[in-house]
């Protein structure tokens, strides 16, 4: 195929490939290729510095190339750990009803610095977080009918527990919406002995 193998010998600047030679960063350079990485990693989702850092230390870009890199995106802010924080704590509170210590959790394993982790999470007041919590018990509670109230009870409460609700946030709110459906919860026995089922 004498046509391939002619674009393979053409120079750089000699043929019809060299505009898309010139748009594409040399693999040679690890600035522009860790350029590229970033913004091709930003354009589908908002992420971290450190994911960022991540993916750059696996492409095998050079530390100090990589931190001078992320330093500049932070600069022209589309890199923005607070940002990010508040908006993952906003979109998963709302859109999986995770509380305060679920939404920490997660945002401490994308390396958010732990005084953004606190003032994102802050957003939340307990008052909310709650709401949240019934908000969550009052769908679930339909698919519980028909179990006895003690199973109904751990079940209930381990779903919360699960997103992120302490125990005490999670018993109250579950012994509330069953009382609001009939349950007798007076002769309720110790509540120690329903954790573990779920």
């Amino acid at each position: 195929m004498p046509f391939s193998s002619k674009r393979r010998t053409t120079g750089q600047g000699d043929g019809p490939d060299s505009s898309r030679a010139e748009k594409e960063p040399s693999p040679q350079d690890p600035a522009e290729r860790a350029r590229a990485i970033c913004l091709r990693l930003l354009t589908g989702t908002p992420r971290t510095r450190k994911q960022l850092a991540d993916a750059l230390a696996k492409r095998d870009i050079p530390q100090d190339v990589a931190e001078e890199v992320l330093s500049r995106f932070e600069d022209v802010g589309l890199i923005n750990d607070a940002a990010f924080a508040d908006a993952w704590v906003e979109s998963r509170h709302h859109g999986r009803g995770l509380a305060r210590r679920a939404l920490a959790r997660e945002l401490r394993t994308k390396g958010v610095d732990p005084a953004l982790v606190d003032e994102a999470v802050g957003q939340l007041d307990s008052e909310r977080e709650e709401e949240t919590a019934r908000d969550l018990v009052t769908r679930k509670l339909r698919s519980t009918r028909g179990l006895d109230r003690d199973r109904r009870i751990r079940r209930l409460a381990g779903m919360l527990a699960r997103k992120g609700y302490g125990e005490g946030v999670a018993l109250r709110v579950v012994r509330r919406a069953l009382e609001e459906e009939g349950e007798d919860m007076d002769a309720l026995g110790d509540l120690e002995d329903l954790r573990g089922d779920s």
